[in-house]
């Protein structure tokens, strides 16, 4: 894989942690104008032949097949479609898009031009998801779930204070639900498949969600889903089945480790990930299936981010939490 990296932001930062850990070759980067020295430093550290100042310059380097887009959530569906239209293969770091049609519009292009889209979400790379996945029959018939990611912002300080950055701004898609909740409805929709039915309640500041709660409806079960940037606590996170559960302390965002329990019997712990990096296993996947080009594999994947955006985005209408991007609709 041959990746041009688009953005110079904390997640970008944190992609370079680990991306040498990999097969992929670093091949260029691109940022605006204002990040020229910091791209210039990252090409020096990282070994990036080319930098630029705007993804059009990026795309037209023949040496890139694989783009990763790192940037701010209301610019994932322009940048996305920017990049598939050049006939390259995309990596769009979580939120997929601002809303599914958008979500749909993208893969339509994939398939069209026979292009690869991979969501970058670890929590469903993490081994203990997939050991998660594989004990889940075993807890009998599911009753409850409830996860819980509550994390106050230092962000939050500053939109008090009429200082909106990207993370707090509806006219950027940010708030609670498009960043925290987001790797909670992942980690449900992955286990569980499609809900029925989805209810959202929050409160709202300037526009946006500062926190929530994300109630999902199954045939035989019930979800709860609580994303706070406003106000933090301890992570709680439970599957109840009517023959054990599994829960950990971990927030769904790293799934350090869990606990399986069934009944009558004592906990036993896992800790599958080791000190590997958390974002290294999805690109391992990733890789995997770049390199044997299996599409079935990616667009189930595919599929999957896209039930994801019709989630949030049904969340959304319940509460009319509307972002710019969905003029459209």
């Amino acid at each position: 894989m041959k990746l041009g990296i688009v953005g110079a932001g904390l997640i970008v930062d944190t992609l370079l942690q680990f991306i040498h850990e990999v097969d992929i070759d670093l091949v260029a980067i691109s940022a605006t104008p204002a990040e020229i020295d910091k791209l210039n430093r990252l090409k020096e550290e990282h070994g990036f032949r080319y930098v630029y100042t705007d993804i059009d310059e990026l795309l037209k380097n023949n040496e890139i097949d694989t783009v990763y887009l790192g940037v701010n959530n209301f610019l994932h569906y322009l940048f996305g479609k920017k990049v598939l239209e050049a006939g390259k293969n995309l990596i769009m770091e979580k939120p997929f898009t601002s809303n599914y049609e958008q979500a749909k519009n993208l893969k339509r292009i994939a398939l069209e031009k026979n292009l690869m889209i991979f969501e970058a979400i670890s929590t469903i790379h993490n081994p203990n998801f997939l050991k998660i996945e594989e004990l889940l029959p075993t807890l009998g018939d599911i009753k409850i779930v409830s996860v819980n990611y509550t994390q106050y912002s230092s962000r939050y300080d500053a939109f008090k204070r009429g200082e909106i950055l990207p993370a707090f701004d509806y006219k950027k898609s940010g708030g609670a639900l498009m960043d925290l909740n987001i790797y909670n409805v992942h980690f449900i929709l992955k286990l569980f498949g499609e809900p029925k039915d989805v209810h959202y309640i929050a409160n709202i500041e300037k526009n946006v969600d500062t926190s929530g709660i994300l109630a999902m409806e199954y045939d035989d079960f019930k979800v709860v889903s609580v994303a706070a940037k406003d106000c933090g606590a301890p992570y709680t996170n439970c599957i109840q089945g009517n023959e054990g559960c599994i829960y950990t302390s971990s927030p769904i965002f790293t799934l350090t480790d869990f606990y399986y329990q069934l009944n009558k019997t004592e906990p036993v712990h896992y800790d599958l990930c080791g000190d590997s990096h958390r974002m290294k296993h999805e690109f391992l996947r990733f890789l995997d299936i770049y390199n044997n080009r299996d599409f079935e594999a990616d667009y189930k994947l595919l599929d999957h981010s896209l039930n994801v955006m019709k989630v949030v985005t049904k969340a959304r209408k319940d509460i009319d939490l509307v972002f710019p991007d969905d003029e459209n609709l």
